[in-house]
């Protein structure tokens, strides 16, 4: 299917794009135009997602596996929150209230820690291994990593030790959110980035569906297991991984830039059709160019170039992205079971509305996928915002009639709604853009950065809401639309001027635009192959 917001361009002589780096190097005044990779660049722009599926299937299929690890990540984060309404769990660890078991808000909070925490550790320490192992090492470091403190989780005794489990394992998690987007995004061609970064996402749904539904299963027994088997099913994934990491391709970007050309000429191979070959030696000269040119701009790769020059900017755009899943609204998710109950809800129905919810969010998050071939990134994300939260302030407006059954149902019902849109939108889009805009070079350090300050702002949340929503204490409720809902306002307004439009762009497209300082709001329109003779 061809990108109807791309039309075809009017091009003029250009070198072939088989030719190679060392048979003739760009001049200064070519690094921000579009010369030496026009050609490969006009057949990326008029590539249509199924032509590309016939040509990287094998692209698709390993972008999908390495998302394996976020699954891992989302079960992790929602099973935690799921065991705070589980019966057996409040009568273990809780204490009676108002003739049921709760538990206390601190616990609550000491629990949720594990996960947040250990995904700033591992995001802001997988920079170094990254660049110095690779993707496919490191994964499988963390893979091992996850399979030892699954057994501390398992075994726990106590809710400090299962706290210190959660920290532990939330290492690698770090990790996991880090390398699957990084990987997607450079294996697949531009005509199969959105879908395939936008997967992350839906792996991270699909945890949270399984974790839902583990939950609900085991909602009736009263025993240890009803805890336990959640920690026990954590063993599959890692070494289901583990396996298929022995013959994963490497990245061709990250080979690149060790200097292994023949190994990244394999590599894209590998990753795509035999059948359907597409342009092997264009991709890869493309992707020298690309890294060619982010050498000329920034020399090195450390944190500290994510925020200098033209990195600023797009640090900044990965950051608040990222960082409005959380204070948007997202937290309310993972808390859905025990939102529903406190709303008035039995156990047994709320945990049938949480898996509802995780249902919703599979099936919006599906939905994305068609909706980036049409529309961009900017434009999707934009409205999810706008309805998100008309959605959170009519939530809380709808809890000053609480006592009314009713409004209870339309509350849990409007929470489903909005996690539908949630997961259609602001959520998918968030994985894609960050995997686009940050710098080739310097992408697995940016999303490290982007993802340790999302989980330092779930770590707030995860410290605030047990206060704000538990009946033992702020009793909050529903009322907590009206929090989210004028952050999202807020968010909503940055939105409108700072993010960009990146659909239908190649790397090295993105890299100019930057550098040339173009506008946020005129990166859709802005022709880079006709404006090159200002340039040149």
């Amino acid at each position: 299917m061809d990108d109807p917001d791309n039309k075809p361009l009017t091009v003029g002589a250009a070198v072939t794009a088989t030719a190679t780096r060392d048979e003739e190097q760009p001049h200064k005044g070519a690094l921000l135009a579009i010369d030496q990779t026009r050609n490969i660049t006009i057949a990326e722009h008029q590539a249509g997602f199924w032509e590309a599926v016939r040509q990287w299937p094998t692209a698709m299929f390993w972008a999908l596996f390495f998302c394996i690890a976020v699954v891992m990540a989302g079960f992790d984060a929602q099973i935690i929150t799921s065991f705070f309404a589980l019966p057996a769990f409040q009568q273990r660890f809780g204490y009676p209230y108002n003739g049921k078991y709760i538990l206390s808000a601190e616990w609550q909070m000491a629990l949720n820690m594990g996960n947040p925490i250990g995904q700033i550790l591992g995001a802001l320490a997988c920079g170094w291994p990254l660049e110095k192992l690779g993707r496919r090492l490191t994964l499988a470091i963390c893979c091992v990593w996850s399979i030892c403190f699954v057994f501390v989780q398992f075994f726990a005794t106590s809710i400090g030790m299962l706290c210190a489990g959660e920290i532990l394992g939330g290492l690698a998690y770090g990790f996991y959110v880090v390398i699957a987007p990084t990987y997607a995004s450079e294996v697949c061609p531009l005509a199969l980035r959105g879908v395939l970064t936008a997967s992350v996402n839906l792996a991270f749904v699909i945890g949270q569906f399984i974790a839902q539904g583990v939950a609900a299963g085991l909602e009736s027994r009263l025993d240890e297991w009803a805890w336990k088997a959640p920690f026990a099913i954590q063993w599959v994934w890692p070494a289901i991984l583990l396996v298929g990491l022995l013959f994963a391709p490497e990245s061709p970007y990250w080979l690149v830039r060790k200097d292994r050309r023949e190994d990244a000429r394999r590599a894209l191979e590998r990753l795509s059709s035999a059948k359907n070959p597409p342009d092997i030696d264009g991709m890869l000269f493309m992707i020298e160019q690309t890294d060619l040119l982010e050498r000329e701009l920034e020399a090195t790769t450390t944190y500290w170039d994510c925020f200098k020059k033209g990195n600023l900017f797009r640090t900044e755009i990965s950051i608040m992205v990222y960082l409005i899943q959380v204070i948007g609204g997202n937290p309310l998710i993972a808390y859905a079971n025990l939102f529903f109950e406190m709303a008035g809800l039995d156990p047994s129905e709320a945990f049938d509305m949480g898996v509802g919810n995780t249902a919703l969010g599979f099936v919006g998050t599906c939905l994305s996928w068609p909706l980036m071939l049409y529309f961009g990134r900017r434009t999707i994300y934009n409205t999810g915002m706008i309805v998100m939260t008309i959605i959170l302030f009519v939530i809380g407006f709808l809890d000053f009639g609480r006592n009314n059954t009713g409004i209870v149902w339309a509350q849990a019902s409007l929470m489903d709604i909005w996690t539908f849109v949630y997961q259609t939108t602001v959520g998918p889009i968030c994985f894609v853009i960050i995997s686009e805009i940050s710098a080739t070079r310097l992408r697995g350090l940016t999303i490290a950065i982007t993802t340790a300050v999302q989980a330092l702002a779930n770590i707030v949340f995860t410290v605030v809401l047990p206060y704000m929503i538990n009946s033992d204490q702020g009793d909050w409720r529903g009322k907590t639309g009206f929090l989210f809902g004028g952050i999202s306002l807020v968010c909503y307004i940055w939105c409108f001027f700072r993010l960009p439009e990146s659909k239908g762009r190649t790397f090295e497209e993105l890299d100019i635009l930057f550098e040339r300082k173009v506008p946020p709001r005129n990166f859709k329109n802005y022709n880079l192959l006709e404006s090159d003779d200002e340039h040149a």
